[in-house]
């Protein structure tokens, strides 16, 4: 069994989101019937990662510890840990080193949305590979507005660029990342940049200089979304709210991934469920007891 850990970065201002966020965390907020944080969460718990680390700011980390607790509801681990300012996304691995330990790690962004079909199985494979960092690659309309990745015929990264002016593939970095145990090590070497930031792009880079960088491309029907401005929040509810009352089937549920994963049981769920008996919410972990 592969010892990687999982690191949710929900930090920042949270400004694009303005004045929503001015008085609770972007990730606090609901995208449909779940907070945003949720998402993420489950994502990292159906690669089955059990051991997961918060880091958030110092004004909200007594919201996601009352939110989410150890974890225990749900069979995995949660820690907390605080970013003080909004230093990079790379900062998130210096934070996280006591956490990370002798571990590979997935780092993921709190606003971040994935779905798809087998998506989870197809992710457990990259986490899989202990030797080398992995970046999700999804195709864009507007690439100029991303992080952008080129890559050969066989998916070796041959550039990466930060929103350039004219971009040398569609494929946008999404803000999910594989990485091995030397992430820590190579997040110290880097520097600032212009925005007085560690930027996550740059540590990406020295993986691909040293030829340990892969890119695993998302398929046509995954979703990517990036809920971090009010049109993507917009898109990101009504995404889920239309697959979910098609489908009758929810998107992104820790209780149904951890029931699912045989981190709970029943007797377990029975009890998440009772929390939320008065709403569709808990009719919908009712019915996976009965199914």
């Amino acid at each position: 069994m592969i010892n990687r850990k999982g690191i949710i970065l929900s930090g920042g201002t949270g400004s694009r989101l303005y004045p929503i966020t001015q008085v609770v965390s972007k990730q606090l907020i609901p995208v449909f019937d779940k907070p945003m944080i949720y998402y993420p969460l489950s994502t990292l718990m159906s690669i089955g990662i059990t051991e997961i680390l918060i880091i958030t700011t110092p004004n909200d980390l007594d919201k996601f510890k009352s939110l989410l607790s150890n974890g225990n509801q749900w069979g995995i681990s949660i820690e907390y840990q605080v970013q003080k300012k909004p230093n990079g996304i790379a900062e998130a691995l210096i934070i996280a080193e006591k956490f990370i330990k002798n571990s590979n790690v997935v780092l993921i962004l709190g606003d971040n949305i994935f779905h798809g079909n087998d998506l989870p199985n197809r992710l457990k494979k990259v986490s899989i590979d202990e030797e080398t960092a992995t970046i999700l690659a999804y195709p864009v309309k507007n690439p100029d507005q991303y992080g952008i990745v080129n890559f050969d015929k066989d998916f070796n990264p041959i550039s990466l660029e930060e929103k350039p002016q004219t971009p040398k593939s569609k494929f946008a970095i999404t803000g999910m990342y594989f990485y091995d145990k030397e992430a820590c090590s190579l997040a110290k070497k880097l520097l600032p940049s212009n925005r007085g930031e560690l930027e996550i792009t740059d540590l990406n880079i020295m993986y691909m200089k040293r030829k340990k960088l892969k890119v695993f491309l998302l398929d046509r029907g995954d979703v990517w979304l990036d809920a971090g401005t009010h049109i993507t929040l917009s898109q990101a509810t009504q995404y889920v709210q239309t697959i979910e009352e098609r489908q009758g089937m929810k998107i992104s549920c820790p209780e149904e991934v951890a029931y699912r994963s045989n981190l709970i049981d029943k007797n377990k769920l029975k009890l998440l469920a009772k929390r939320y008996s008065n709403n569709d919410y808990g009719k919908y972990l009712y019915n996976l007891i009965d199914t």
